[in-house]
């Protein structure tokens, strides 16, 4: 089902429904479908229930990439059971597919019992709702999301009239990054915007990010950033995904001696230092930084 918003309704090999950009050529969710890939990816992998059960006061998620909010919305619904409260906030350049998600709610299966606080969302680019014992404050943030990380603070538009607000955002306790593909969206797996990341996180406040990547660049590149870094969890044709974190304790199972082997051997291991996708070997520099983090210290 095409439409001429910029997106079109795609049935997967298993059935299910998912979005697809026709201007990025990119299908979200391309093999298991919205819901199986935020569960695995995001709700089991960041072990979102448990650590809301443990929480006192605020846990801020950061939603990197909402595309159709199928991640955020997946997000909502595994812990709506949970007496908790939840700032979550999105970025995303645009709304539009999400916007065109809703008129599909119905194929897509995500939006049960959300449709009437999307709609507010849409509208207004926030909205504050309870959900039985769960209390939700969700924002959206238009706009540049590595300008945004180098500002160090958010201007978004004030709906119904023409004025910038300025905000500054709390740390967050988890992150789901999903971004386009770095061959689609390399400005989004730079190391200087995992740097800028890496700074914004507070060192007191454990939090952990995962993506759908495994890829050597990315790994090293969070690496470099200032992170912990571990095989991820597998999901649809993803063998392995990649989780990071500011705390050791988060993640299960760290990259090791054996993985830095390969990585100095990968033709494709180099940060993108700017916007530009291209793969290349390790620098002598990068290799040396690689040895010296702490993760690999008694390796």
């Amino acid at each position: 089902m095409q439409t001429d918003t910029g997106y079109q309704l795609v049935r997967l090999n298993n059935g299910i429904c998912s979005v697809r950009s026709l201007a990025d050529g990119e299908t979200f969710h391309p093999v298991v479908g919205p819901v199986a890939e935020a569960e695995a990816l995001y709700v089991n992998q960041l072990r979102l229930r448990e650590r809301l059960q443990n929480q006192v006061g605020e846990f801020v998620i950061w939603d990197v990439g909402l595309g159709a909010a199928a991640n955020a919305l997946t997000g909502l619904r595994a812990t709506r059971d949970l007496a908790c409260q939840i700032r979550l906030i999105s970025f995303d350049h645009t709304l539009e597919p999400l916007a065109f998600a809703l008129q599909h709610a119905a194929d897509l299966g995500y939006f049960g019992g959300y449709e009437h606080h999307v709609q507010n969302f849409l509208r207004d680019h926030r909205v504050t709702f309870h959900d039985g014992a769960q209390a939700v404050n969700w924002e959206f943030h238009h706009g540049d999301f590595p300008a945004w990380l180098e500002s160090g603070s958010s201007r978004f538009s004030v709906p119904g009239t023409d004025k910038l607000k300025l905000e500054l955002q709390p740390a967050p306790h988890a992150i789901f990054f999903d971004a386009y593909s770095p061959a689609r969206n390399p400005a989004m797996w730079t190391l200087p915007l995992f740097t800028n990341l890496f700074q914004r996180l507070d060192p007191q406040r454990p939090c952990a990010l995962t993506t759908y990547s495994r890829s050597t660049i990315l790994r090293v590149t969070l690496l470099l950033a200032g992170f912990y870094v571990g095989v991820g969890h597998a999901t649809g044709e993803k063998e392995e995904t990649t989780m990071a974190a500011n705390n050791l304790d988060l993640i299960t199972e760290p990259l090791n001696a054996r993985w830095l082997e390969r990585a100095a051997r990968s033709d494709s291991a180099e940060p993108l230092h700017e916007p530009v996708y291209r793969r290349q070997k390790l620098s002598p520099e990068t290799w040396e930084r690689l040895r010296a983090h702490p993760q690999f210290r008694g390796n």
